[in-house]
């Protein structure tokens, strides 16, 4: 036993002065000590982790190692093909198209859709047949397009800057007048700071994904636009829809939130509701002090759409917190088109300093598209300026969409939808009419070539059929123009109307 350990002890030695000297060699490496804290801590609490980790670590280091394919490179199982085999299945190869082709009635509608020249004002030139024409279509609400004060601030601010921003705002797009406008926004709404985007599609669609992430809650009207629902989609959050502006269901769908988060004892995360001021869709306008009473009671967030309701509705155009005399602060996110309420483009979204700031390094549309032009910009500032200082317009446009409406009340055949102070009017054929979707969608597209013919520019509310949330029935909608006489708007009014009697009138 003792000739045994005594063969060991130099062995032994060996291997402890090897063990030493490995030792004091790896402490010497950067880092080292670090490294042997987290592995002698990770041990002591949990050796089973360790050895996960030593396991995980000699996979990575196999996988980097090994070849990145299993292909056979001596090719002895590749199939031979001579020159002649390789032409015929060429020949005989056919690529699968990209979309299935328009159907005939499509190819009519595209081709129906007609081309203005010049400047998309109250009056229209059509190209294809050079006539003038009352444009019921274009969402020039307060008649802004044809200002010519805000027209000779476009032009001196393109002598000035140019016209492209030539790049993200975040690196070196942002110019003066993009902080002017943010700040006049921000004034113009009450709020503490205002974030713009240059497309005013995207901005919606950038807020919520910037906010909303997996695992939150998200309640929203069904019939939000497609941007919001794209927006939803992106989040991608857990999404309870409620009735289109249907406030009980609204408050069902927040009741189940709660009772499912207590069910399944999961842990409190953010909760949003999302819906639109007025409603694109059908120019439906939501209770907005309900809205915020629920929202407070439930202890959720807002995110308020208000592309249609800004530059429109309230007596200066401020929207659906001035009308219904709301503190925009009580709205977590505010988001609104300067293309549509300002005849400018792109869009914005209003909140507190932490809203805005954080949309600067997270929202998507902010980050990677180039900012908006600079005269974009300064003439969506000169807009504001003019609501400012002539809140006529916004009477006048009131008074039109009262016109209007009383007009399009008392045609036969069609049911006139949404608030009585929506800019856009919408009406659908009654349940008798049209039978099938397609066979509405003909039906209306008749009425509007008809009021065409006769001098008035409308449009068919058109949607992506398969890939929105719902079905909406077919419309005609109809944007009303502070650029436009009440009598004007009474004599385009009536062209609709025996348009509609006509066409109609032929079908029964």
């Amino acid at each position: 036993m003792d000739s045994s350990a005594s063969t060991l002890e130099p062995l032994l030695a060996f291997f402890a002065y090897s063990m030493s000297k490995l030792e004091s060699t790896f402490y010497k490496v950067p880092g080292s000590a670090v490294l042997a804290r987290y592995v002698r801590s990770s041990h002591q609490n949990d050796p089973g982790r360790t050895l996960l980790e030593l396991i995980l670590i000699v996979f990575a280091i196999r996988t980097l190692l090994q070849s990145r394919t299993r292909t056979d490179r001596s090719g002895k199982n590749f199939i031979k093909f001579n020159e002649k085999e390789i032409d015929e299945l060429v020949d005989e190869w056919t690529p699968e198209p990209l979309a299935q082709p328009l159907s005939e009635w499509e190819q009519k509608d595209l081709a129906s859709v007609p081309v203005i020249s010049g400047a998309n004002g109250p009056k229209a030139k059509i190209l294809s047949t050079g006539k003038t024409v009352t444009n019921l279509a274009s969402f020039n609400f307060t008649g802004l397009a044809g200002n010519e004060q805000i027209k000779q601030h476009a032009i001196d601010t393109l002598r000035k800057y140019g016209l492209g921003s030539c790049g993200p705002p975040g690196f070196y797009g942002t110019l003066d007048v993009h902080l002017d406008l943010e700040r006049d926004i921000a004034e113009f709404l009450g709020t503490e700071a205002s974030i713009l985007c240059s497309q005013g599609f995207s901005t919606i669609s950038s807020v919520i994904p910037a906010f909303c992430k997996r695992e939150d809650f998200i309640v929203a009207d069904r019939a939000v636009n497609f941007s919001i629902q794209k927006g939803i989609q992106i989040s991608r959050s857990t999404v309870r829809w409620y009735d289109h502006n249907d406030l009980k269901s609204l408050e069902d769908a927040l009741q189940s939130v709660e009772k499912e988060r207590k069910k399944r004892k999961m842990p409190l995360t953010r909760r949003f509701i999302i819906t639109e001021g007025i409603f694109e869709r059908d120019g439906e306008m939501v209770d907005l002090p309900k809205i915020i009473e629920l929202k407070l009671k439930y202890k959720y967030r807002l995110i308020l759409d208000e592309s249609i309701s800004f530059g429109t509705v309230g007596r200066t155009g401020r929207g659906l917190t001035e009308l219904y005399n709301v503190p925009a602060s009580q709205i977590d996110m505010l988001i609104g088109s300067v293309a549509n309420g300002l005849c400018s483009g792109g869009g914005f979204c209003a909140g507190s300093m932490n809203v805005v700031d954080h949309q600067r390094i997270n929202a998507p549309s902010f980050v990677y598209s180039a900012s908006m032009p600079a005269l974009l910009a300064t003439t969506a500032s000169a807009a504001i300026t003019h609501l400012r200082n002539t809140p006529s317009v916004l009477t006048m446009l009131q008074e039109n969409i009262r016109t209007l409406r009383s007009v399009l009340d008392k045609a036969n055949g069609i049911t006139v939808l949404g608030h009585p102070a929506s800019p856009i009017v919408h009406f659908q054929l009654r349940s008798s009419q049209g039978g099938s979707y397609e066979g509405e969608s003909r039906v209306l597209q008749e009425i509007v070539e008809d009021a065409l013919a006769q001098g008035v520019l409308l449009t068919r509310a058109k949607h992506l059929k398969g890939q929105e949330l719902i079905e909406m029935p077919p419309t005609i909608r109809i944007a009303v123009t502070s650029a436009m006489t009440k009598k004007e708007v009474e004599k385009a009014a009536g062209v609709v109307k025996t348009s509609i009697a006509r066409v109609l009138g032929k079908r029964r």
